[in-house]
């Protein structure tokens, strides 16, 4: 069983991120680059610790839920062995992708992790900000590792691994890292998700595995000869009020369906991709890109 394991991984990881954001802070102010801003930051913690509760919340569920497929599982591991730790961590990693890439193709689930993308600043902290109401369904998608013979808590220590990992990548201070970036994501990687700029919209999903991203298009290296990169949203939201921040699209979203001609319109107004609109006053990612190419 794991379960010490993820509370070694807790205990592992709070000095951990204490030390990085203490030490980012210190470089970030020496070299005169301010990466730290006090109610963006306090924003951060706010969110995670929102989400944590949710996540307690749901933990009966997803172990529940798990357990049940893996009564049906159609894989046999050496639970013990090398073989299966590595295919729990590579397989997580993939369910996760694909939640993190539904977050920026459907607005319904843009609605949820958009909080994520809202702060202007890019440091470690801000990847404390996470997608509040993620965990209502997040675990749905880490089903079927429990049909390829995954135990629910060996998935929740692979997911906190990964939290881990990603949540570290966030930061301006480290380059590009060769060899590294051509497998893991790196901070240059993660800097490209974060941008507002249209050639990196929806680009460089995975938390630790960048393959994912080469295999299925949306991979994008971080180009000096582009355009600087701009954190946060293409419209931010001006304010760091949490309400605003956590509800804004939802709010947008109800608006938009009500005023909505038809029911297609109004469906695709939720499920569409973020941007969509029935009459072309707003943009998607895609068509941004293909604007700034014609231009």
């Amino acid at each position: 069983m794991s379960y010490g394991w993820e509370g070694i991984m807790t205990i592992i990881s709070v000095p951990i991120y204490a030390v990085t954001i203490l030490g980012e802070i210190v470089i970030s102010n020496i070299i005169g680059r301010k990466l730290y801003n006090t109610k963006d930051t306090l924003n951060n913690f706010l969110m995670t610790i929102l989400n944590t509760g949710l996540t307690v919340l749901m933990t009966g569920t997803f172990i529940y839920t798990m357990a049940w497929g893996y009564g049906f599982r159609l894989m046999q591991w050496e639970e013990s062995g090398w073989a299966y730790w590595i295919a729990v961590m590579v397989i997580t990693d993939l369910a996760y992708w694909v939640v993190h890439w539904l977050g920026h193709v459907v607005r319904l689930f843009w609605a949820v992790h958009v909080v994520h993308h809202s702060s202007e600043k890019y440091n470690i902290s801000v990847g404390f900000r996470s997608s509040v109401f993620e965990p209502l369904y997040r675990g749905f998608f880490f089903m079927p590792l429990a049909f390829l013979g995954f135990r629910a808590e060996d998935v929740m220590l692979a997911f906190a691994i990964q939290q881990l990992y990603g949540s570290l990548v966030h930061t301006e201070l480290i380059r590009q890292l060769p060899i590294w970036d051509w497998v893991f994501v790196s901070p240059s990687h993660h800097r490209v998700h974060h941008a507002s700029n249209p050639r990196y919209l929806d680009k460089n999903m995975g938390m630790i595995f960048i393959i994912w991203d080469k295999l299925f298009g949306t991979y994008e290296h971080e180009d000096d000869n582009y355009d600087k990169v701009r954190f946060g949203l293409t419209k931010n939201l001006e304010t760091y009020n949490p309400l605003v921040v956590i509800f804004k699209e939802w709010s947008e979203i109800i608006k938009d369906v009500k005023t909505a001609p038809g029911i297609k319109n109004k469906l695709m107004y939720v499920f569409g991709p973020p941007g969509w609109s029935h009459d072309g006053s707003r943009m998607t990612s895609t068509q941004m890109r293909n604007a700034e190419k014609t231009n």
